[in-house]
């Protein structure tokens, strides 16, 4: 039997505190350095998306997340240059500790932006999921 088609699982956070949101400004990585992203991170398989989520908030933010506390928001099917991935974005108001870089080395910053006053350099797919977020919409395809 041919080996089965793989696509790229991540998980993406939108965590707001008062009418802000936060983002992180990647550094080093070789992937869109220099533009903001939220906490996220790829699923690393074995693991219900849920657990990724609330892992890649440990790893990247500082933060403890539990399961129960995420809310679902959207799904992504991307189409990259030499693969594909589903990204699934959550967002949380619950959560334990305090918001701090955990990451240094990839992320130059985290910082709090009011929802109505983002910075223009956002990574595109994460804008294009957060208006689509804004908007209602549960779905979205997007080619890189």
């Amino acid at each position: 039997m041919p080996e089965r088609f793989k696509a790229v699982a991540a998980v993406y956070l939108l965590l707001e505190q008062d009418e802000k949101i936060l983002l992180l400004k990647r550094a080093n990585t070789g992937y869109m350095d220099g533009w903001y992203g939220v906490p996220a991170g790829h699923h690393d398989g074995g693991e219900p998306v849920t657990a990724a989520m609330c892992r890649e908030a440990r790893e990247e933010a500082g933060i403890e997340v539990r399961p129960e506390d995420l809310v679902f928001l959207h799904v992504m099917h991307r189409m990259a240059n030499d693969h594909e991935r589903i990204d699934f974005y959550f967002k949380t108001k619950k959560y334990g500790g305090e918001v701090r870089n955990m990451e240094p080395e990839r992320c130059s910053e985290l910082a709090w932006f009011p929802l109505d006053n983002l910075p223009e350099n956002i990574i595109p797919v994460v804008k294009q999921a957060m208006l689509c977020i804004r908007d209602g919409v549960a779905y979205s395809e997007a080619k890189e």
